[in-house]
């Protein structure tokens, strides 16, 4: 295991960090306490230190089995959890990105994970409601008090994102070190604008179901319609995407096939390879299942077959990227001197 720094920090996290939705059998599938602490220890045995888990993850169960987990070793673990949503009741206040739900979910966080401080704390799920303003000064108020010492940002809009943290830049206040977005070979749309913006903000990118949903596992390749059914909904959403996603699949097992790796190997170890540095969260319910992720580290693609994948899953950028490809509008822009201007 390598390590990388976070955005714009000094914190080192493992290349891939432990996902933790499956602690837990709340939910009517995951791991039980046993196995969960058999992932969690393989996972330290690899030399893994980045753990991520939510408030909601398994009703709570998550957090509880990491608090038992990390005991006696607090201090080399990088504890990730996140806040936002709620379970389902009558309270308009239990989720939501305002400061009172992030101060009562992080109190329940910390008490569950029988720890005094989160060493990074993700908004989940952007409410399109609170202001970016109560959210910085919110944040940036636990970190002060010591009980959370790095923040960052989750599904949300990139627009929302640069107008935060340009905020906290400005009033003083501590700044979002990493964003965590949905990215695989399935899902790229993400190259549009939330990858550009991390590269501007200098934002450590975390990608969740970077097998999405499993389907780039090679579980559900050849899957017939009535074994579809065991499929996660995000699963069945992906395989009912039509032309673009039989050629990433296809694509995959051959690679798969040439470099003697698995499905999963390959859709990991192609993360590695994005522009911008990609940290996957890879998430197991068996031992076996996080291993076989762990290999994909020790796996080199090709040109050709980095060429390959990329033909097979890339997406239209559209406007304005595509604008700025334009001959015409080179030509305009730079008096048709842009080869000869050096950019940094």
């Amino acid at each position: 295991m390598k390590y990388r720094l976070l955005g714009n920090s000094g914190l080192r996290v493992a290349e891939l960090c432990l996902g933790t939705m499956t602690f837990g059998e709340d939910w009517g599938w995951g791991a039980t306490k046993d196995d969960s602490h058999s992932i969690y220890d393989a996972y330290r045995a690899a030399g893994g230190n980045f753990v991520d888990s939510a408030n909601v993850y398994t009703n709570g169960s998550s957090e509880t089995f990491l608090g038992d987990f990390i005991r006696g070793h607090r201090q080399e673990v990088v504890l990730a959890t996140k806040y936002t949503n709620a379970t389902q009741g009558k309270d308009p206040n239990a989720g939501g990105n305002h400061r009172k739900s992030m101060v009562q979910a992080l109190e329940a966080s910390l008490h569950r994970l029988k720890t005094d401080y989160i060493d990074l704390y993700w908004l989940h799920i952007w409410d399109q409601l609170t202001p970016a303003e109560e959210v910085m000064r919110a944040f940036d108020d636990l970190v002060r008090q010591g009980k959370v010492l790095y923040i960052g940002v989750s599904d949300c809009p990139s627009w929302w994102v640069a107008k935060a943290n340009t905020l906290a830049e400005l009033r003083g206040w501590t700044q979002f070190v990493g964003l965590q977005i949905e990215y695989s070979l399935i899902e790229r749309t993400v190259e549009r604008e939330l990858i550009p913006m991390a590269q501007a903000l200098n934002l450590g990118v975390v990608a969740w179901s970077p097998l999405a949903g499993g389907l780039l596992s090679g579980k559900y390749h050849s899957a017939t319609a009535g074994e579809a059914r065991y499929a996660s909904e995000m699963t069945k959403d992906f395989m009912r995407r039509g032309e673009r996603t039989d050629r990433v699949i296809q694509a995959l097992k051959r690679t798969s096939e040439e470099t003697g790796r698995s499905s999963a190997q390959v859709a990991l170890a192609w993360l590695r390879y994005r522009q911008t540095p990609v940290i996957p969260i890879i998430g197991a319910r068996k031992v076996s299942q996080l291993q076989d992720n762990l290999d994909s580290l020790t796996l080199e693609l090709s040109p050709e077959q980095l060429s390959r994948l990329h033909e097979a899953s890339n997406i239209d950028l559209g406007f304005p990227h595509d604008f700025y490809e334009m001959e015409l509008v080179k030509n305009m822009v730079y008096g048709g001197m842009r080869k000869q201007i050096l950019a940094a």
